[in-house]
C-alpha cells in the first residue's frame, strides 16, 4: 500500500516489435547504394578492358593481313618480268603499285612489331597521348595511297586485257587484287583506329 511519502513508479513504456524489426534493416540500408554503385563502377571498368583488348587484337590481325597482302602483292609485281613490252618497268602505273606496296609493307611491319613489343613489355615507343593520332593517320595514309596505286594500275590492265590476255596481264590482276584485300585492311584498321582516338582521354 502506498504511502504519502512515496514516490510513483515510473512506468517503462513496451517496445514495438514492428521497431525492432526494421531498425537493423534502416542501419544497413544507406550502404546498398553504394555497394551497387560500386559494383557499376567495376563492371564498366572491365568491361571497357575488354574492349579495348578486342580492338587491339583486330588492329594485330588487320595489320598482320595488310603486311601480308602487301608484300605478296610487291613480289607479284616485281617479279612480273616476261621480255618485250612485257615488263612491269616499262610502265610507271606498276613501278607505282610497287612502291606503295612496298611501302605498305614497311609500315604495317613497324606496327606490328611495335604492337607485339607493347604486348609483351607493356610499353610504348610513342607517347600515350600521341598514340591514337599517329595510328590514325598512318593508316589513312597508307589505305588512300594503295586506293590511289589501284587507281592507276586498273585502267592499265583493262586496256592490255581488251588487246590480249596472256601471263603479263594475269600477273598484273594478281597482284592488283592483292592490293586491293590489303587496301580493305587498312581501310578498317583506320576506322578502328579513329574510333579509339574518339574515345582517347588524355588525364
Amino acid at each position: 500500500m502506498a504511502t504519502d511519502g512515496d514516490e510513483p513508479t515510473p512506468t517503462v513504456p513496451a517496445s514495438d516489435p514492428d521497431l525492432e524489426k526494421t531498425a537493423p534493416g534502416a542501419a544497413a540500408h544507406p550502404s546498398a547504394p553504394a555497394a551497387d554503385e560500386s559494383g557499376t563502377v567495376v563492371r564498366a571498368v572491365l568491361a571497357r578492358w575488354r574492349r579495348e583488348d578486342l580492338l587491339e587484337r583486330s588492329i594485330l590481325v588487320l595489320r598482320a593481313l595488310v603486311l601480308f597482302f602487301s608484300l605478296v602483292a610487291a613480289v607479284i609485281v616485281a617479279s612480273n618480268k616476261h621480255g618485250d613490252w612485257k615488263d612491269f618497268d616499262l610502265y610507271q602505273e606498276y613501278r607505282y603499285l610497287l612502291g606503295i606496296s612496298l611501302l605498305a609493307f614497311l609500315y604495317s611491319m613497324a606496327q606490328v612489331w611495335r604492337q607485339g613489343r607493347r604486348f609483351s613489355t607493356g610499353k610504348d615507343l610513342v607517347p600515350r597521348n600521341y598514340s591514337g593520332i599517329v595510328d590514325f593517320a598512318g593508316d589513312q595514309v597508307t589505305a588512300y595511297l594503295l586506293i590511289s596505286a589501284l587507281s592507276a594500275a586498273i585502267p592499265l590492265t583493262n586496256r592490255m586485257r581488251e588487246g590480249s590476255d596472256n601471263t603479263f596481264t594475269d600477273s598484273s590482276c594478281a597482284s592488283i587484287s592483292l592490293a586491293f584485300f590489303a587496301f580493305v585492311s587498312s581501310a578498317l584498321t583506320a576506322l578502328i583506329s579513329g574510333f579509339k582516338l574518339s574515345k582517347q582521354t588524355y588525364i
